[in-house]
């Protein structure tokens, strides 16, 4: 009974997914990692309304997709972006607008012992507040400090942590008693469906003023037979038989 019961949700999962791909003509394909279930609920509700946000196993999603390619080959350019712990979030709606109620919705978080870094960790100088009795802990970490009114003060700013280094055990417990929860999580935009197209979310940072300029110095290239490119054309490379 329970295996009729999962090869029911499966079959009705692939239906799911399938009629979102017939019926919303564009997506995010959105990484997952650190966003817990509650996080999750509140995007959700969030996005209700502007856009579905649906989950899966990636060998389903892939599954679903190679199965439907008769009827929309362009998925396919789909398939090399399932990888990792990702969703789709589907909409009718602006891009852009969505985009924006995505990120609205990244919450911060602490540093977790072992987590890898999504950027610099910077501990900026100041009057910690703590005891004289933590000294120890800040000269283990090689960090600065002094005295001052009976609390440690940090003297300089300072770099704890790089950019996709694993956080330690000691600098997470710094930061937690700093009080400074310097990272973010949410649902992270990795690449963009329209219509059959992928590509970048950076793409939706173009604005027409970025166009028109773009124009308008490709028109200047060429008045003054200067290569650019926009000023000079691209022709496909020639097949050379093997």
């Amino acid at each position: 009974m329970v295996r009729e019961d999962k090869t029911a949700w499966k079959s009705n999962y692939f239906l799911r997914l399938v009629q979102l791909l017939d019926e919303y003509p564009k997506c995010f394909i959105v990484g997952v990692d650190n966003v817990g279930s509650k996080q999750m609920q509140t995007i959700r509700v969030s996005l209700r309304k502007h856009a579905v946000l649906l989950m899966g196993k990636n060998t389903m999603i892939r599954k679903a997709i190679r199965g439907h390619l008769d009827n929309n080959p362009a998925l396919e350019k789909l398939l090399p972006h399932i990888k990792g712990n990702v969703g789709f979030v589907f909409t009718k709606e602006d891009l852009g607008e969505v985009r924006e109620k995505i990120i609205e919705n990244k919450v911060k978080a602490p540093a977790r012992a072992g987590a890898l870094a999504p950027l610099d960790v910077m501990i900026p100088a100041q009057n910690t507040g703590l005891g004289p009795e933590k000294t120890s802990f800040f000269q283990a970490l090689q960090i600065p400090t002094k005295i001052s009114k009976g609390t440690i003060e940090i003297l300089n700013e300072i770099h704890l942590i790089k950019k996709d280094d694993r956080v330690g055990a000691s600098e997470a417990t710094l930061l937690n008693m700093l009080n400074i929860s310097p990272f973010s999580y949410g649902l992270k935009i990795l690449q963009v469906y329209d219509s059959g197209t992928v590509f970048s979310p950076e793409i939706l940072d173009i604005t027409p003023e970025d166009l028109r300029s773009a124009f308008v110095e490709g028109v200047a290239q060429c008045g003054l037979g200067v290569p650019g490119q926009l000023a000079t054309p691209r022709w496909p490379r020639p097949h050379t038989p093997s």
